[in-house]
């Protein structure tokens, strides 16, 4: 008897496939105030790879990935030209060749790129107009609005990916606070009653162009590209 394929049942929203509320407790964000902030105390969460530093300054409260050397009780400031780990500047603001995290995409959105665990990216260009070009960790250059705000410094935890997991217990238990799909089972493995690609005969795997408007049960494989096929 067949069971309904896993893009079905993500879809239908069921417990297994759901994602713990309580994982998402904290949004990462920058303070519409300036003036010098403080590192109430550094949090575990376990929709983050790294540890969030809670910081007040005046009357507000926000979090942040912790930097490098970041501690409970240090001060941070926000708004100000100061090069310091930890500090808030506009990249406009930053020197050549500073690393920088929690980069905000657009003015004002809070930070929305490199924020996992031991990364950086590095102030690399000025351009005409206000605007700076940002060299991300895959070395690709993104170039932003000079307002943009960003974090001096590396995100803590690097390393992270060098401790091993042992068992597959704690790997399942750690996918699971972020609702990721693990463990991942190949679709030609499957039994034809289980999936559109399953079967025992041939395995010569063809790829498939599943259209935008299909049911969750035929949803699968390349979703509307925009090209197929290696780039001559």
């Amino acid at each position: 008897m067949g069971k309904r394929i896993i893009s079905q049942a993500r879809g239908k929203g069921s417990m297994s496939y759901r994602v713990r509320a309580r994982a998402f407790v904290y949004e990462i964000k920058y303070p519409s105030v300036s003036g010098e902030g403080t590192i109430v105390k550094i949090i575990s969460s376990a929709a983050h790879s790294a540890p969030l530093a809670k910081v007040s300054v005046g009357s507000q409260i926000f979090f942040i990935p912790a930097f490098e050397g970041a501690e409970e009780g240090g001060h941070i400031t926000i708004g100000t030209t100061d090069i310091k780990p930890g500090n808030v500047v506009a990249v406009r603001d930053i020197p050549l060749g500073t690393s920088v995290y929690n980069v905000e995409r657009n003015p004002g959105d809070g930070g929305k790129m490199v924020r996992v665990a031991g990364v950086s990216a590095l102030v690399h260009k000025r351009y005409d107009h206000n605007k700076v070009g940002v060299l991300m960790p895959n070395k690709n250059e993104l170039i932003l609005d000079g307002n943009c705000r960003a974090t001096i410094g590396a995100v803590s935890g690097q390393g992270r990916k060098l401790k091993p997991f042992i068992n597959a217990g704690k790997m399942f238990y750690e996918m699971k606070a972020r609702n990721k799909l693990w463990p991942r089972t190949s679709a030609v493995k499957m039994n034809a009653i289980d999936h559109p690609f399953g079967s025992g005969r041939g395995k010569r795997i063809k790829s498939k162009i599943a259209k935008r408007n299909a049911p969750a049960g035929a949803r699968v494989g390349h979703l509307r590209p925009r090209r197929t096929g290696r780039k001559k």
